[in-house]
């Protein structure tokens, strides 16, 4: 019972664009930047340098959200950056995913959902056409989850990763309408 009322809690502050604590990472909130390494410490096989955590602080509004439950607790997180799309026109940008995990327990409650939706949505009102990510092969949960809500593996690129196994990766795509 305990569990569904937290899960209902988190989906609630994500829905309505805020958290318990403090959802959006560009407050620079060394609390905030040290709940996320501690998340993604538990969520991914990787350990992301300084640099990561600078890029995240310093990633425009609604690109770099931490979903939070009642004392302070991270139970998700979608990290982004805007880059120029290669090769195409001056000032013509995509929204590249870095990181999106929600901790196991949380997962079904459409956190990673609502936190994926809302930089598709900001990404979309900012002019941008693309959202795009890597993903490993074998990370079918994630495959799954990613052709649900649109994306597309647009190519495979052998030996990606480094230190994990496998180490080839999609890139997977959604393209947003103006």
């Amino acid at each position: 019972m305990a569990r569904q009322v937290a899960m209902q809690a988190a989906t609630t502050y994500i829905s309505a664009g805020c958290c318990e604590t403090s959802k959006r990472l560009e407050s620079k909130s060394m609390d905030n930047v040290q709940r996320l390494r501690e998340l993604n410490c538990q969520l991914f096989p990787v350990r992301y340098n300084l640099a990561f955590y600078k890029e995240v602080v310093s990633s425009p509004p609604g690109y770099a959200q931490l979903a939070c439950i009642g004392g302070g607790f991270a139970v998700g997180a979608i990290c982004c950056r805007r880059e120029p799309v290669e090769g195409g026109p001056d000032g013509l940008q995509r929204t590249y995913i870095m990181t999106l995990g929600v901790v196991e327990g949380y997962r079904r409650a459409r956190i990673g959902s609502r936190l994926l939706e809302g930089v598709i949505t900001q990404s979309a009102q900012d002019g941008i056409m693309q959202v795009y990510l890597h993903v490993q092969t074998s990370n079918t949960a994630a495959l799954r989850f990613y052709f649900a809500h649109g994306f597309e593996a647009t190519q495979v690129l052998r030996n990606y990763y480094k230190h994990i196994e496998p180490p080839d990766c999609y890139i997977l795509c959604r393209q947003l309408t103006p």
